[in-house]
């Protein structure tokens, strides 16, 4: 029977050693969706933090998957119960969907925090691609009158090779 006992506190005990701990820094969000955003034109969002635990903080790295996207975080000890910030700017080159992964590492922490960032970049260009003709109202003001005027035209796009 003892020896039952001492089984089941084992395995209780190596249980409790692989459980899960809060993590000492609680998001307001860990993942973001720019929607639909202009190619070349780079946006940011600000992850916000709380020091949730006993103890100081401190941030050893913030980092993505690529070059695109560039995390920046607090370089000191962030304080029981402080606040801080996480900012996160994503380039926009590539037309297209988007998620990228920031893996932040605490000091003292085994197991990373993600966040996330996606959307979608759209061309800011001509495709390519035919379209047809459009009737596209431009106003312009003329110099004497400051008056606004509308006029139409007509606008045709041809393929273009690349």
């Amino acid at each position: 029977m003892k020896k039952v006992l001492y089984l089941f506190v084992a395995i209780l005990a190596a249980t409790a050693s692989f459980a899960q701990t809060k993590a000492p820094l609680e998001f307001q969000e860990s993942k973001f969706s720019f929607g639909k955003v202009k190619q070349g034109v780079p946006v940011t969002h600000i992850f916000t933090f709380t020091n949730t635990s006993d103890k100081p903080v401190v941030i050893e790295s913030a980092s993505s998957t690529c070059g695109c996207t560039i995390p920046d975080y607090p370089k000191g000890a962030i304080a029981k119960g402080a606040t801080g910030t996480i900012k996160v700017t994503y380039n926009a080159a590539a037309t297209g969907s988007f998620t990228k992964p920031v893996t932040v590492k605490l000091a003292n922490v085994a197991d990373p925090i993600m966040l996330n960032i996606e959307g979608e970049v759209a061309s800011t260009g001509t495709t390519g691609a035919a379209t047809a003709s459009t009737k596209a109202p431009i106003t312009t003001a003329t110099p004497k009158t400051k008056a606004a005027v509308t006029k139409t035209t007509t606008t045709k796009t041809a393929t273009v090779k690349q």
